[in-house]
């Protein structure tokens, strides 16, 4: 699998991050929907990877700047020709690398509390992340889940 920085401009992405939109929507009631479109994804504090196996997409993930301390995984997805093949587990080692390149003292996330997050969740504690409370803006949210892991 290579994981390559991405300029958000190919189809097989864009198509990646519609649905990974579509999946929040069917899990989550709109105002706990936190994940970011095609356009926020190009802000600047972001930063994008496409992971790939051969030519096809595998999956996405990205980095968000909060302050030169602290960053935020966004968008992290998995196409579902790929799923449960590590796709996923691959591109968190990724973000978490370049936030330690960084010098992040702090890498936090937010994702759904439902059943369909479960996954997610699971993943992310097996990597160290913890529950904490909300960070950055957001708010206490039923639908919520914020966890955090010290770099």
């Amino acid at each position: 699998m290579e994981i390559k920085l991405d300029d958000l401009s190919g189809n097989e992405v864009a198509e990646l991050i519609k649905q990974h939109l579509q999946g929040m929507a069917l899990n989550s009631p709109p105002e706990s929907i936190h994940a970011l479109n095609l356009e926020q994804l190009r802000r600047t504090e972001i930063t994008f990877w496409s992971a790939w196996e051969g030519k096809e997409l595998a999956g996405i993930g990205a980095l968000k700047e909060l302050d030169g301390q602290h960053g935020e995984i966004k968008s992290m997805r998995t196409s579902s020709i790929h799923l449960r093949k590590g796709v996923a587990k691959r591109l968190l080692q990724h973000i978490l690398e370049e936030a330690k390149r960084r010098g992040y003292q702090r890498l936090s996330l937010e994702t759904g509390s439902m059943e369909a997050f479960e996954p997610a969740r699971r993943l992310y504690a097996s990597f160290g992340f913890q529950y904490c409370k909300p960070f950055d803006g957001y708010i206490e949210d039923a639908n919520s889940v914020f966890m955090t892991m010290e770099l």
